[in-house]
């Protein structure tokens, strides 16, 4: 069932386990994030960037997919349609298309137009019913062509933005979009402590999600963080277990060329690194 994210975070941060975000980047993406979720009885959060909603043709076809699934697969746990690493444009776009749930990224913007639009876009999503998590810090790394650091966030500027009512609110400890180099020095709880101290029961989000030992993953979660975000994984998984489909040459034997056959391999791999995310962030059956 396609919600906002409100309700799950409320009850993640006081359950003290986070609701892992998937991104989405075609069918088999989404089919098997939904029935993982189905499964083991998780809230899920689908995340869309804007780059895959582009390539998947538009907002209002990602929407139109997300909602007809829901109801064929007779999905039942909490599901919110996310925008991640939103512009302001495209937050726009997106609550016309249906999203449940939008993310405004100003966080490259100098603060005081981040927190002016960021105003603006918490009015919208309020007046809607839709959830809305904004940025401050940057997460490094590369995300749809806006490019981070890893800069910390500004404790205080993160109660600024938290003040305006959005749901959650990603801030930069550290973490890194893609793979984490060997020389990263790992999170920043010293920052994210600060950040709790100041937002009080502000649910916060983890971008950057793969790769991180599980013990930071705990700890985060222990320090408020309720929603992370998981995407670079479940593309290695896919790639890793189509690679070896074909590497085996099992794409050449009887009709193992069919798209349904050649994809399933990867569709079963992102599954099982779902449900590893899920187990490991605490969420399984508290749908």
């Amino acid at each position: 069932m396609l919600v906002s994210a409100k309700e799950m975070m409320t009850k993640a941060l006081a359950g003290k386990y986070a609701v892992g975000q998937f991104n989405i980047n075609n069918l088999e993406w989404t089919k098997a994030i939904l029935l993982t979720a189905q499964e083991l009885q998780s809230p899920v959060i689908l995340g869309v960037s804007e780059g895959a909603g582009k390539y998947m043709t538009g907002f209002k076809t990602v929407a139109a997919m997300v909602k007809a699934m829901d109801e064929e697969l007779g999905i039942t746990v909490p599901v919110a349609l996310h925008l991640d690493h939103g512009t302001y444009e495209g937050c726009y776009k997106c609550v016309k298309a249906g999203f449940s749930s939008i993310m405004f990224d100003g966080s490259h913007y100098p603060f005081d137009e981040n927190l002016a639009k960021s105003t603006e876009l918490v009015h919208v999503a309020d007046q809607l019913g839709l959830s809305i998590e904004c940025e401050v810090g940057s997460i490094g790394g590369e995300e749809d062509g806006v490019v981070g650091m890893g800069e910390c966030a500004d404790p205080d500027e993160c109660k600024t933005i938290a003040d305006l009512g959005v749901t959650m609110l990603a801030a930069g400890i550290g973490n890194i979009h893609g793979k984490y180099p060997a020389n990263w020095p790992g999170l920043s709880f010293e920052t994210l402590a600060a950040i709790k101290e100041k937002v009080g029961d502000m649910p916060l989000v983890l971008h950057g999600g793969t790769g991180i030992p599980d013990d930071m993953i705990k700890k985060a979660i222990s320090l408020g963080v309720a929603k992370i975000n998981v995407n670079t994984e479940c593309q290695l998984s896919f790639q890793e277990a189509t690679r070896k489909y074909i590497e085996e040459g099992k794409d050449l034997q009887g009709k193992g060329f069919d798209p349904r056959k050649l994809l399933n391999p990867g569709f079963e791999a992102i599954k099982a690194k779902v449900k590893e995310k899920m187990e490991l962030f605490g969420s399984v059956g508290k749908a």
